[in-house]
Order: C-alpha cells, then sequence, then structure tokens
C-alpha cells in the first residue's frame, strides 16, 4: 500500500540540521579575499577575524603567535583559522623553512610563493566555546578528492570574482567564503585527524541526534537517560560516545549551550532574570547566576547592563 502524499506518520523526523544553527549563533560570515604574491619572504597577522588561506603556489611557512610550532604549507593546501588565532604566513623561500620541492623550472629553483587570504567576521565572540572547542589551525593538505571537489569549484568562483569583477562581486565574495568555510569544517570533522569537539558531535550519526536535541530544547531537564533513547543507544555507549566525539560529558556540554542561550535572551530580550533562568532550565535564580558568574565572570544582571553600555 502507498502511502498518500504529505503523510509522515510513523516515519523518523528529519534530523535538525545543526551545524547551521551553531554556526548561526556564532555568527561567523564571509569578508574579503586578497591575493598576494610576494617576491621574497615576509609576514602578514591577523586579529580579531577567522581567516582563511589557499595556497596556490610555492612554498609557505605559518605561525601562531606565542607558538613555536611552524606550518609549512604547499600549493593545494587550504587552511582555516576558525578562531581568530593572531598569526603570521609568509614564503618560504631558499631558507631553513621551504621543503625543497622543485620549481616550474625544474632546475630546483623555490617556486614563488602564491595565495588567496579570506578573512571571516566573528559576530558574536560570546559563543566562545564552539569556537575555542576547535584548533588553531585547520589544514586539508593538497585538497584532493571527490568530497572537496566543491572546494575547488569554490576556489574557481573566487578568482573569476577578483579577476573580473562587477556588480554584486562583494556579496559573491563573502557568499562564496561562507561556502568554503563549511566545506572545510565539513570535511576536517570526518577525518581521523578531527580532535573531539561538538563539531564532530554534530556529523557523528549516533551521537548527532542528542546534540541536536540539546541545542533545540536546552532548557529541557536532559539526563543521560534520556539522551541515549534519543540517539537509541545504551545509556553506557552513549556516554562513551559522547566524550569521545564531542570532548565532554553530556551534562557539562549541556550547560554552556544553556549558558549561551541565557547570553541571547540577556542580550537581545528584557525578560527578568528570573525567568531567563527558569528558560535555559534552571530551578533557581541562585544557581543560574553562580553557573553564570562562573563562565563570564560577572553575575547576569550585570553583564547585561555592561553589554547595553557598549552599544552605540
Amino acid at each position: 500500500m502507498t502511502d498518500p502524499p504529505g503523510y509522515l506518520a510513523d516515519r523518523p523526523a528529519t534530523p535538525a540540521d545543526l551545524l547551521s544553527g551553531l554556526l548561526r549563533s556564532v555568527r561567523l560570515s564571509g569578508e574579503r579575499i586578497v591575493a598576494y604574491a610576494p617576491p621574497r619572504a615576509f609576514s602578514i597577522g591577523f586579529a580579531d577575524a577567522g581567516s582563511l588561506h589557499i595556497i596556490e603556489a610555492g612554498e609557505l611557512v605559518l605561525r601562531i603567535d606565542g607558538n613555536p610550532h611552524v606550518e609549512h604549507l604547499s600549493r593545494g593546501d587550504v587552511v582555516l583559522l576558525p578562531r581568530g588565532d593572531p598569526h603570521h604566513i609568509g614564503d618560504a623561500g631558499r631558507g631553513a623553512h621551504a621543503i625543497g620541492r622543485a620549481g616550474a623550472d625544474g632546475n630546483g629553483a623555490p617556486e614563488p610563493a602564491r595565495w588567496l587570504c579570506g578573512t571571516f567576521t566573528i559576530g558574536d565572540p560570546r559563543a566562545s566555546h564552539l569556537l575555542a572547542s576547535l584548533p588553531a589551525v585547520i589544514s586539508l593538505r593538497g585538497a584532493h578528492g571527490p568530497a572537496l571537489e566543491g572546494l575547488e569549484v569554490a576556489r574557481r568562483m573566487l578568482v573569476f570574482e577578483m579577476q573580473s569583477p562587477s556588480q554584486g562581486s562583494a556579496v559573491m565574495i563573502a557568499r562564496i567564503l561562507d561556502l568554503i568555510f563549511i566545506q572545510i569544517l565539513r570535511a576536517w570533522a570526518a577525518s581521523t585527524d578531527a580532535e573531539p569537539n561538538w563539531l564532530a558531535g554534530a556529523l557523528d550519526p549516533q551521537i548527532g541526534p542528542a546534540l541536536s536535541a540539546i541545542h533545540r530544547d536546552p532548557g529541557h531537564d536532559w539526563t543521560v537517560e534520556e539522551l541515549a533513547r534519543v540517539c537509541s543507544l545504551s545509556r553506557s555507549a552513549f556516554a562513551a560516545g559522547f566524550v569521545a566525539r564531542v570532548g565532554k560529558p553530556p551534562a557539562t556540554y549541556l550547560v554552556h549551550v544553556r549558558l549561551d542561550a541565557a547570553v541571547g535572551l540577556l542580550r537581545d530580550t528584557s525578560l527578568p532574570v528570573t525567568l531567563i533562568a527558569k528558560n535555559v532550565g534552571y530551578t533557581s535564580e541562585a544557581a543560574f547566576s553562580r553557573a553564570f558568574k562562573n563562565r563570564y565572570g560577572t553575575p547576569p544582571a550585570r553583564w547585561r547592563r555592561d553589554a547595553q553600555a557598549k552599544q552605540p
């Protein structure tokens, strides 16, 4: 028997697009793209914005400020700095950092470096745990394979808009940067190199439904048993899987989501603190205030006054 059109009873609901919701909460948006082709080694720095580097030619080195580790980059590599860590990137040239790949002329001379650099504004830094749980540098080496074909298409579109700008190019570039950001996050989270974080959990078919449930209704009194049922897992299997993929226990993650929701209500509404505490799942204003102060360093009422005072 064929179900009539639109009949959805007893069918599993389509899972919520958690990644889209989380990215909206952070309010990342593509801003600009610049092409670099230095004649010799030099460095540039960025702060207070996420950054993207697409290596088109040559050898480059990248350093996070205050971190001795050096990333060696080559043609085809794509690097995302999602947290906005200040950093420097420059042509490796013929020095000690050069990887030694033969240049285009085949005589061993290093190929001059050329790369694209895009930036992303971070519209809501208070959604800090979402970005803080990601690594400072996400690298896709070579950026090849079927899963990344869309990344190459997006790169070509960027180059076209840069080389042949016309009406609407600024918006096109911003949207393409957004797409590249999402493509990189997806590819990285699906790889074996991904560290435990909310993104890996969101994309995990077993753990993802629990994260969706928490974000959909953070004020609910979620228990481990209930979240395990949402995922069709035993309590022990769910708890272990959640920590392995997300990097923290479900209860700890729930607290983060609740406090992020509270920040939004404090900033965007005039609801009293008592009602906000109730809406995000706290049974008492005192408990909510303690948790909020532990996270943000100030009580919620004062946080709201300070935020309002900073508004233009």
